[in-house]
């Protein structure tokens, strides 16, 4: 049997298209013919707004099985974040992957339309495995935003569930 991934984008003029396609590619190579790479592509990606990625998220959610693995890069992986808390899918996620994410509020990056997720980690369905990776080099998200993340709420990523954050890995 097939398993989904889906994998959300970050955001910029022509990311889907120019930027993250590679990773995409890369990980459809790794992964095989055992695994389908769903790639919607986001609306408005240079100017990303919470409502349209939404929209579009709630959709995708849609159109998965149970056992389906969550990827998100960047703002997408912010937004895809946000989105499982707040409304998610019908099926049970294998597992929810954030790679290089922005995080909102104090000492993040500011926003007008994604709340500072002070109860974010308490607001995901429980028992969904959390990986999150970054990159030591990254210029657009400092590394501070990566080791701080799963610390900014009053529940601790780590005390979420039993699963908790699974890894946490700096590249």
């Amino acid at each position: 049997m097939v398993k989904q991934v889906l994998f959300i984008q970050g955001a910029g003029e022509g990311v889907h298209d120019r930027w993250d396609n590679k990773l995409v590619a890369s990980l459809e190579r790794e992964l095989g013919e055992n695994y389908a790479v769903r790639y919607p592509h986001m609306p408005c990606e240079d100017n990303p707004r919470y409502a349209a990625w939404k929209a579009t998220l709630v959709s995708e959610f849609a159109a998965l099985e149970d056992g389906s693995i969550l990827v998100g890069h960047s703002v997408g992986g912010t937004i895809l974040t946000h989105v499982l808390a707040e409304q998610p899918p019908k099926v049970r996620p294998a597992g929810l992957f954030i790679i290089a994410a922005p995080f909102i509020g104090e000492g993040g990056w500011p926003s007008d339309d994604i709340d500072d997720g002070k109860d974010l980690s308490q607001r995901l369905p429980p028992g969904i495995p959390v990986h999150l990776y970054h990159g030591a080099a990254d210029a657009e998200v400092p590394t501070a935003m990566f080791t701080s993340m799963p610390k900014r709420s009053p529940t601790p990523w780590s005390k979420r569930s039993k699963t908790g954050i699974t890894s946490s890995t700096m590249i």
